[in-house]
């Protein structure tokens, strides 16, 4: 086990190091998790719930264009509108 060090600023804020951030995969404005352990914290990546999730469904149909994917997302919103204003 490798031990890193990092100094907790005075807004409470550490630096993670590259190598931990390499490691995980972090890049700029991701989350992460600090997960406590009695006495201890471990640092883990927190992925969004789209980038977790991604892949897990299979489909047998092609994927949509960028112009289908406006056009279903202008209906769903017309929908929407014609449903709240009655």
């Amino acid at each position: 086990m490798k031990e890193l060090f990092s100094t907790v600023t005075t807004k409470g804020q550490v630096t993670i190091p590259i190598e931990v951030r390499r490691r995980l995969g972090l890049t700029a404005h991701e989350k992460v998790a600090f997960i406590l352990e009695d006495d201890q914290v471990r640092l883990a990546p927190r992925k969004s719930i789209v980038a977790s999730t991604a892949g897990i469904i299979k489909t047998t149909q092609p994927p949509l264009t960028a112009e289908e994917l406006r056009e279903k997302a202008e209906h769903a919103i017309a929908e929407d509108v014609i449903e709240r204003t009655g």
